[in-house]
């Protein structure tokens, strides 16, 4: 499980670091992709993302659709691993998406870590505080 928020310099050859307690659970590789439909950039377990791809083929879509979706999620994903230094390389069309230049915030969601730019975790912060009490609500919490 991942939790926590926490505030790294991206390099200039776009590396990103992880918290030390990320990259344990992170160690054998991570798929990075764009956030599902929000401006952030998902990193994924290998063993997660499968998980995710698997849930995906059982969905009852239809041909055109199945498609569509695939390559929207898979299309945009990318692999890969630490370096020596505990960093990870963040391509460059993920960079732009997320809107991530010289310093990223790392959230722990759960399942999977998100990666967002200053300015689009303040604005999601905002949204999320205005809007938990009536998810948890409608969650019966």
């Amino acid at each position: 499980m991942f939790i926590g928020e926490y505030q790294y310099k991206v390099d200039e050859k776009g590396r990103l670091p992880l918290p030390p307690k990320f990259r344990r659970e992170l160690k054998e590789g991570v798929v990075l992709a764009k956030g599902m439909g929000e401006k952030c950039i998902a990193v994924y377990t290998i063993r997660e993302w499968r998980r995710v791809s698997d849930k995906l083929a059982e969905k009852a879509l239809t041909g055109a659709n199945l498609r569509r979706l695939t390559r929207a999620i898979h299309g945009s994903a990318f692999s890969a691993s630490f370096d020596g230094q505990g960093r990870i390389k963040l391509p460059d069309t993920l960079r732009v998406y997320a809107g991530i230049s010289d310093t990223a915030i790392v959230v722990g969601a759960n399942a999977r870590v998100e990666l967002w730019s200053q300015q689009g975790w303040k604005a999601e912060q905002t949204v999320a505080e205005e809007q938990a009490s009536q998810i948890i609500e409608t969650l019966g919490a």
